[in-house]
């Protein structure tokens, strides 16, 4: 069955042929009805294992207890089921949107078939891994199968950039933000669609977490696969290389301008005198992310809570190191297997305010939350929740 799903997907592409995988990633664990439980379920009642290693996206449930989801039955028992099922095929259960954070690293030039967007977006752009954006279902085909549809970006002459995003009129300061990186992303998924783009005139490496970041917030506003920043990931040593010695189809250059309206249309819940919650980690926050949570915060108790958003690879440093008992006698919330926009945790407000410095909830928490949205920097969502309301080093 899960053959038969890959050939005739191959088929609807236009594929000439399947290719091996060497891993996959799975996002169709997460519970959206039955549907996908009793498809679950039929594969491990015929048998199936997966035939690659192959981790989980987050789960409708915290299964280390961290935090309680608001999910009522029958609907909790059905995502109970959806998560056994997937543990019985054979996956990993590691539950993060952020595997590659987690020791899930394929090589660069390696076929993968890989679900959830900013793992699809990361794995193609900063490992150098090959991977189409595989949805639900056909992401454990593949899994089980081995195989995946030569096509789309499992093709080296389809990851060649065809557009510019020319960011050297910005301000250095500003690169070297952290809030560059989700407004920077915001602003290239919604320029560029499914096009593949190189990002030209950063001069130093941001780190895995900025990378993170933009590459979570493009595929958010955009159907970003892939993205490429000219001497920083693998693909492209320089702008010319990886446009293949073609000139760019377009250059969009990035103005302040620019930045300031993205900036203001990550925000939802302009002139908020006051916010309910704050939440971070989307995608899952890092080790090094939690230690800078750990810094900011500094004994200071919170008026409202962060619900911060993890693994379980996380979570076992910061309970190894003590980090989780000093987070929690503050006033934060850890969430681990799930994340508060794809499942019911947050309380129940007709009118609440949520910030977060994630591109990726702003773009999807007032759809899916119902909060309004207000965006910041790290630092300002932690002075915000000490102080019970928004403070902005500049207003949104």
């Amino acid at each position: 069955m899960a053959m038969r799903i890959v050939a005739e997907s191959a088929r609807l592409l236009g594929a000439g042929r399947l290719i091996p995988v060497a891993s996959a990633h799975i996002d169709g664990a997460l519970y959206h009805g039955d549907s996908g439980t009793l498809f679950a379920e039929r594969l491990v009642a015929g048998g199936a294992k997966v035939a690659v290693r192959s981790t989980l996206n987050v789960g409708a449930l915290d299964l280390m207890g961290c935090s309680r989801v608001r999910l009522a039955e029958p609907q909790r028992g059905m995502a109970r089921r959806m998560m056994d099922a997937h543990r019985d095929l054979g996956c990993e259960q590691s539950w993060t949107c952020a595997p590659y954070q987690a020791g899930h690293r394929p090589a660069r030039g390696t076929d993968v078939a890989w679900g959830e967007s900013n793992a699809v977006v990361f794995c193609n752009s900063v490992l150098g891994a090959r991977t189409n954006r595989y949805g639900d279902f056909l992401d454990i085909a593949c899994a089980i199968a081995g195989r995946a549809p030569y096509v789309g970006l499992h093709r080296p002459e389809n990851r060649l950039a065809r557009l510019i995003f020319d960011v050297r009129g910005l301000p250095a300061a500003f690169l070297a933000s952290e809030t560059a990186w989700p407004i920077l992303g915001s602003m290239f998924g919604r320029e560029v669609g499914n096009a593949i783009g190189v990002v030209d005139g950063i001069a130093v490496h941001p780190g895995e977490d900025a990378l993170k970041a933009f590459g979570a917030a493009a595929a958010s506003t955009g159907a970003v696969g892939l993205f490429h920043i000219a001497g920083v990931t693998p693909e492209a040593p320089d702008a010319n290389a990886i446009l293949g010695g073609v000139p760019a189809e377009q250059v969009i250059r990035v103005t302040t301008q620019m930045v300031d309206a993205t900036r203001r249309r990550l925000s939802t819940a302009v002139g908020a005198e006051a916010i309910d919650a704050v939440a971070i980690g989307s995608p899952h926050l890092s080790v090094d992310e939690f230690d800078h949570l750990l810094r900011l915060i500094d004994g200071r108790a919170l008026a409202v809570p962060i619900y911060a958003c993890t693994g379980r690879h996380a979570l076992a440093v910061l309970e190894r190191t003590g980090g989780r008992a000093k987070l929690e006698s503050a006033g934060v919330i850890i969430v681990a297997d799930t994340c508060v926009v794809v499942t019911p945790i947050l309380p129940e407000r007709g009118d609440g305010v949520l910030m977060t410095n994630s591109g990726k909830f702003a773009q999807y928490a007032p759809g899916n939350t119902g909060y309004s949205v207000l965006y910041g920097s790290l630092a300002e969502c932690v002075d915000s929740a000490a102080a019970g309301r928004p403070v902005m080093a500049r207003l949104q």
